[in-house]
C-alpha cells in the first residue's frame, strides 16, 4: 500500500503550444520595425558588419559580375572544399580548350576562377532590402523563392561556355535528392519495428546527411534570372564569338559581289551580264497584261 506522504505525479497538461524545431529562412523587404527604446541607427556586431558590407558588394557587382544562386542543404565543410576543388578543375579544364581567340590558353590567375560563397540568408535580405538598384517586383519575387540556405557562385566575366561547364559538373557531382518510394518507406518501417525492445530505449542512430544543391537563379547585369533563364544563357556561344558571327554577316554580301566581279572579267562579264539579262525576260514576259 503506499503511505500517505506518497503521491502519483500526473503531468499536468501545458497550456502553452509545442515549439517547431524546424528552422526556417526566410527574406523580409519590409522596413524595420522602430521601436521606443530602440538606438537608432542599429550598431551590429563586428562579423555582422562584415558579412553586411561583403553582401552589398556581391550585389553591386552583379551589373559586371553574374552571380548564380543556389539553395543548399546537408553539406559538411568537407564536402564544400570537395564542391569547390571540382569548380576550380571544370573551369581549368574548360580554359585549356583551344579556341580561334586563345589558340594556346595560358593558365588561369587566381583571381580568374568563380567562388562559391554561403551566405547567411537573413543578412542577405537586409543588404538586398538597403540595396535600391534593383527592381522592386525584382526582389519580391527572389525573397518568396527562397526556402532554405543560400549560397552564391560569383564569376569574374560572363562566359556562357564556361557557365553550362560548371553546372554540367555540379548537377553531375550533386545530384537532386529523390523522393523515397512506398516500398523503401515500408522497409524503414519494418526495421523500426523488429528493432523495438518494450522497457529499453532504442538506439539513436544519426541518419546520413544527403547534399542536396538546387539551382535557384542568377542576377546577370543586374536582372534575375530564374532557373530557366540561367540555363538558357549558358548555352549562349562567348562575346568574342557573337562579334565573329556579326562580323560574318555584315561582310557575306560584300565577300560575295567581290567573288562575282572577279570571275566576271572582259568577255566574262558580258556573259554574265546576257545570262543575266535572259534570266529576266521570262518574268518580264509573265508580268505583262495578255491582249484584249
Amino acid at each position: 500500500m503506499l503511505g500517505s506522504t506518497s503521491r502519483l505525479l500526473v503531468p499536468l497538461p501545458s497550456s502553452r503550444p509545442a515549439l517547431n524545431q524546424a528552422r526556417t529562412y526566410a527574406i523580409c523587404l519590409r522596413p524595420p520595425v522602430v521601436y521606443p527604446r530602440k538606438t537608432v541607427p542599429r550598431r551590429y556586431s563586428e562579423r555582422k558588419t562584415y558579412l553586411y558590407n561583403q553582401y552589398i558588394r556581391l550585389l553591386q557587382s552583379s551589373f559586371d559580375r553574374p552571380l548564380i544562386l543556389f539553395e543548399h542543404t546537408d553539406f559538411s565543410a568537407n564536402r564544400l572544399i570537395q564542391l569547390r576543388a571540382e569548380i576550380a578543375e571544370a573551369v581549368t579544364k574548360h580554359a585549356k580548350v583551344p579556341s580561334l581567340a586563345t589558340p594556346s590558353p595560358a593558365p588561369l590567375a587566381p583571381e580568374e576562377y568563380p567562388t562559391f560563397t554561403i551566405l547567411r540568408t537573413s543578412l542577405f535580405g537586409v543588404a538586398l532590402r538597403d540595396l535600391s538598384q534593383f527592381d522592386e517586383n525584382v526582389r519580391r519575387e527572389l525573397a518568396k523563392s527562397i526556402q532554405s540556405t543560400l549560397a552564391v557562385l560569383s564569376f569574374p566575366t560572363l562566359n556562357p561556355p564556361q557557365l553550362k561547364a560548371v553546372l554540367r559538373v555540379l548537377a553531375r557531382s550533386v545530384p537532386p535528392r529523390q523522393p523515397k518510394t512506398e516500398a523503401q518507406i515500408a522497409e524503414e518501417k519494418k526495421a523500426e519495428e523488429a528493432a523495438f525492445i518494450p522497457g529499453r530505449r532504442p538506439k539513436r542512430q544519426r541518419p546520413t546527411p544527403i547534399p542536396d544543391l538546387k539551382l535557384l537563379g542568377a542576377f546577370i547585369e543586374g536582372r534575375l534570372f530564374k532557373a530557366e533563364g540561367v540555363q538558357s544563357v549558358a548555352e549562349l556561344p562567348t562575346l568574342d564569338g557573337l562579334r565573329a558571327q556579326i562580323v560574318g554577316l555584315l561582310s557575306a554580301p560584300a565577300a560575295q559581289l567581290s567573288m562575282v566581279l572577279n570571275e566576271a572579267s572582259g568577255a566574262k562579264l558580258a556573259r554574265t551580264l546576257e545570262g543575266f539579262k535572259k534570266s529576266l525576260e521570262p518574268q518580264e514576259e509573265e508580268g505583262e497584261a495578255p491582249p484584249s
